[in-house]
């Protein structure tokens, strides 16, 4: 709220000592009934209106069985192959590493 005369913190101030202070606002009325009555009201559902119930689920199916020496031999190939990989990476690497010390030696 702004004064033509002072700033808007003068609104907020505290009367100086020996004015009165200003009058209470007066309560403010109930606000005027805008018509709204409130939500529609409810209806029941029609009968029956659920799915059916089953009480007892259908048992799970087997899953089918596991050949363990398969995957043990299957897990082995991988194995090897990792290391084979891992050791040509170490050979070339040995080999880089050799000539670029050759390089700064010379």
């Amino acid at each position: 709220m702004t004064t033509p005369h002072g700033s808007e913190d003068d609104y907020w101030r505290r009367p100086p000592d020996g004015e009165p202070a200003p009058p209470a606002t007066p309560p403010t009325a109930a606000p005027p009934a805008s018509g709204y009555a409130g939500p529609p009201p409810t209806t029941a559902p029609p009968p029956g209106w659920r799915p059916p119930l089953h009480l007892l689920p259908p048992p799970p199916r087997r899953l089918p069985g596991q050949d363990a020496d398969a995957l043990d031999a299957a897990e082995q190939r991988a194995q090897r192959v990792t290391q084979v990989v891992g050791a040509v990476a170490g050979v070339v690497l040995l080999v880089v590493i050799c000539l670029l010390c050759s390089r700064v030696l010379s």
